[in-house]
């Protein structure tokens, strides 16, 4: 087995009061407060650029991945063989998103990825990382129960789909290509593209049908 990947079958900028912060989130805010004060950071640029990347450089560049492979055959055979060329020849490139593999969602097999090692996430395409994706139940069990996970993202999956679970590392991250929905055949990228949503390129939705991205 490579040691780029391991697959795993299974058959079957608001301010709110201190109290509000978890642990972690209070000593991140008191060491930004800490910073600012000693002029070593500008607060304006650090919500600047988590605005960038939770809305513009991602989950928004990897949904127009997704929707030219479903429009567009070529490409979608070119994303199959080489994702990382593929992806860079839309502009999407940077952080942790330099080597990337593209796995298909199937009637047949469904993809999950996970970093069980870290919190391994290709952020040019997918943009910040949810908070559930970096934690410890998260990365241990979606390995040792796939289905059981995918249950508690409200994702029932038939008991005969395959379930092949995805372990990014340094070296290599991965983006779930989710099946094309029902009734989108006269639908362009860019309405292809709503369609497509965080969670459904990491594999734990779908996408949404037409009628639900309403």
């Amino acid at each position: 087995m490579s040691k780029h990947h391991r697959g795993h079958d299974d058959g079957h900028g608001h301010h709110h009061h201190a109290n509000h912060f978890t642990d972690m989130e209070a000593r991140v805010k008191a060491l930004e407060t800490v910073l600012t004060e000693k002029g070593l950071i500008d607060p304006a640029a650090i919500d600047a650029i988590v605005e960038t990347y939770e809305t513009k450089i991602g989950p928004r560049n990897g949904a127009r991945v997704v929707a030219k492979a479903w429009s567009d055959p070529d490409f979608a055979d070119w994303l199959k063989r080489d994702a990382t060329a593929a992806i860079a020849s839309l502009g999407f490139t940077g952080r942790q998103g330099e080597h990337m593999r593209a796995v298909f969602n199937t009637p047949d097999t469904h993809n999950l990825i996970v970093c069980t090692l870290c919190s391994c996430y290709p952020w040019a395409v997918l943009g910040l990382p949810p908070v559930w994706y970096k934690a410890p139940p998260y990365r241990s069990r979606a390995v040792i129960d796939p289905r059981g996970v995918l249950a508690e993202f409200g994702l029932e999956l038939p008991g005969a789909k395959k379930i092949r679970v995805w372990d990014s590392t340094a070296e290599l991250r991965y983006l779930v290509v989710p099946e094309r929905p029902e009734g989108t055949a006269g639908l362009d990228e860019e309405a292809l593209a709503a369609l497509v949503t965080r969670d459904s390129m990491i594999g734990t939705g779908l996408a949404l049908s037409p009628e639900a991205a309403r």
